[in-house]
């Protein structure tokens, strides 16, 4: 789709609230120009990325949310640390758990990185993986001042359905 085509789509929702996500956007070659445009337009623009490509030449009118991928991902070691440095307390930081040895690798990063202090901080559990109940449990035994998030999506539709 061009650009064009995109915020022709768009439009047809009444919804001012825009996510770009799915695998990651920062590598699509026109999403800066997506971004500018949607921004322009009032729209309230969330950007989430797996966090291995530069978020500073983001538009700082975005929200951006940061999947720092953890060590059952196989993903972990791609990670640009440097991102921190460029986070507001708008963003958000998400880790997406698929067991407790993740868990305890992101708690480890969270305090090293002070990044409670920073920013939100989410848990959520790699669906069909983690049970949730088990993370809500450590969330609250761990103390650690960190929210839980399902992917909601995959509760209302068929994990599998793409698109709408």
């Amino acid at each position: 789709m061009t650009l064009a085509e995109i915020l022709t789509e768009i439009s047809q929702y009444e919804c001012r609230l825009i996510e770009i996500t799915g695998g990651e956007p920062l590598i699509q070659k026109n999403v800066h120009l997506l971004i500018r445009d949607l921004c322009d337009r009032g729209y309230e623009v969330l950007l989430e990325t797996a966090g291995h490509m530069d978020i500073s030449t983001i538009d700082v009118r975005v929200k951006r949310i940061i999947d720092f991928k953890c060590p059952s991902s196989g993903e972990s070691g791609k990670v640009l640390w440097d991102n921190i440095n460029h986070l507001k307390p708008s963003d958000e930081v998400k880790f997406v758990v698929g067991c407790k040895e993740d868990l305890i690798w992101a708690a480890k990063i969270i305090k090293e990185h002070e990044l409670t202090n920073i920013c939100p901080v989410i848990f959520s559990p790699v669906f069909g993986v983690m049970d949730n109940q088990m993370l809500a449990e450590w969330i609250l035994d761990s103390r650690m001042p960190v929210r839980m998030q399902i992917q909601l999506h995959k509760q209302i539709w068929d994990p599998a359905a793409k698109g709408r």
